[in-house]
C-alpha cells in the first residue's frame, strides 16, 4: 500500500458517503461537519464555495474542489445568498435557526436538495475520519483548491453520474472505490501543478533510487528492513542511498521507516479491535512493549491511551 492509496484507508474505515446535490437558485448551504476531507464535482450550473477564511471559488460545470476541513464554509448560487440549511457532524442537518431538517431536503437515492430537475447538480463525497497516514497528505493540501475542467477533465463523471442513484446489493462498496479513485486522480493532478506543495516524500516517488525505496517501505513495512537490505534493493551503496534518500525526503530512510510504522500503528490501533502483540508484528515490531516504547516518544501517549482517546 502506497501513501496515497493509504490516504483513504483509514477514512473508509470510519465512514465516507457521495450524494447528489440538486437546487434552483437561490440556495445555500453551510458546512460544519468538520470532515477531513471533502471533494465537489460540478455536475450542472454553477456555484459558490466561501470559506470562513479565504478566498472564495467559483465552480463550474466540470470543475472540482476539495476542501480539507475542519473549518466551515458555504456552498451557494450566490455568495450572498443567505444559508438555507446547516451540515453539522455526523450527518445532521439542521435549518438555519435549529431546527432539524427532518428528512425535508431528501429527493429519493443519495439525491437531497430542493429538486431534482434544479438547474445546479453537484457530487459531493466526504471523508468523516483522518488518520496518521492520511494526515501525511492532507496537510500539505491547502484549506479549499480547485481544478477546473480546462486543465482537468474528469474521466469518472459518467460513472459516478449512473452510480450515484443505483439501489443494487454492494452499491456502497462500487461508490466507495469510484470515490477513491476520484479523490486520487485530483490529488495527482492537483501536485503535478506548479502552484502545489506537495510532500518532500511524495516529489521523491519520482526518483529512481528513492521512489524504489520508499514503496519498498510502504508495501511491507514489517519486513526488517535495514539501510542496507534497502540499498541492495535499490542497487546503490549504503551511503549513497543514506545521502540521496535524506536529500530528497528530508529524514534518513530509518527515521523515515520508523515514521510510517508508527502512522500505521496508530491507524490500527483506531481502526481495529487487533491486539497490540498483533498489530506490532503487522508493522515491524517484535513485541507489543517494543511498539509501546517508540510510540509513547513520538506520540506523547501509550498506544492503549491513543485507541481509548478515539474509541
Amino acid at each position: 500500500m502506497d501513501a496515497l492509496a493509504g490516504l483513504l484507508e483509514g477514512p473508509r474505515a470510519r465512514g465516507a458517503f457521495m450524494i447528489r446535490a440538486c437546487f434552483e437558485p437561490p440556495w445555500c448551504v453551510r458546512i460544519e461537519d468538520r470532515a477531513p476531507l471533502t471533494v465537489m464535482l460540478m455536475i450542472r450550473g454553477e456555484a459558490w464555495i466561501t470559506p470562513d477564511a479565504g478566498e472564495r471559488v467559483r465552480l463550474r460545470a466540470g470543475d472540482l474542489a476539495i476542501a480539507r476541513g475542519p473549518d466551515p464554509y458555504t456552498c451557494a448560487d450566490d455568495p450572498g445568498t443567505e444559508p438555507q440549511a446547516v451540515i453539522l457532524p455526523g450527518a445532521e442537518c439542521h435549518y438555519p435557526d435549529g431546527r432539524a431538517l427532518n428528512g425535508s431536503m431528501d429527493l429519493g437515492v443519495r439525491s437531497w436538495g430542493d429538486r431534482l430537475d434544479g438547474s445546479a447538480v453537484m457530487l459531493i463525497g466526504t471523508y468523516l475520519w483522518q488518520g496518521e497516514v492520511s494526515g501525511r497528505l492532507l496537510d500539505a493540501l491547502p484549506p479549499l483548491l480547485t481544478l477546473t475542467s480546462d486543465v482537468w477533465d474528469c474521466p469518472l463523471t459518467p460513472f459516478l453520474m449512473e452510480e450515484i442513484v443505483r439501489d443494487e446489493p454492494g452499491q456502497e462498496v462500487v461508490l466507495d472505490r469510484l470515490l477513491d479513485l476520484l479523490v486520487i486522480a485530483a490529488l495527482r493532478a492537483w501536485f503535478s501543478r506548479p502552484e502545489a506543495a506537495a510532500p518532500a516524500w511524495y516529489r521523491a516517488m519520482a526518483d529512481p533510487v528513492v521512489g524504489r525505496v520508499l514503496r519498498l517501505v510502504q508495501d511491507d513495512p514489517a519486513h526488517p528492513w535495514t539501510v542496507a537490505s534497502l540499498a541492495a534493493k535499490a542497487g546503490v551503496s549504503r551511503a549513497a542511498l543514506a545521502r540521496r534518500f535524506t536529500e530528497l525526503v528530508g529524514e534518513p530512510p530509518m527515521t523515515y521507516l520508523t515514521g510510517w510504522r508508527l502512522a500505521l500503528a496508530a491507524d490500527r490501533l483506531r481502526d481495529s479491535d487487533a491486539t497490540l502483540d498483533a498489530i506490532a508484528r503487522q508493522v515491524g515490531y517484535g513485541s507489543a512493549f517494543a511498539l509501546s516504547s517508540a510510540f509513547k516518544r513520538v506520540y506523547g501517549v501509550s498506544p492503549q491511551e491513543h485507541r481509548g482517546r478515539v474509541a
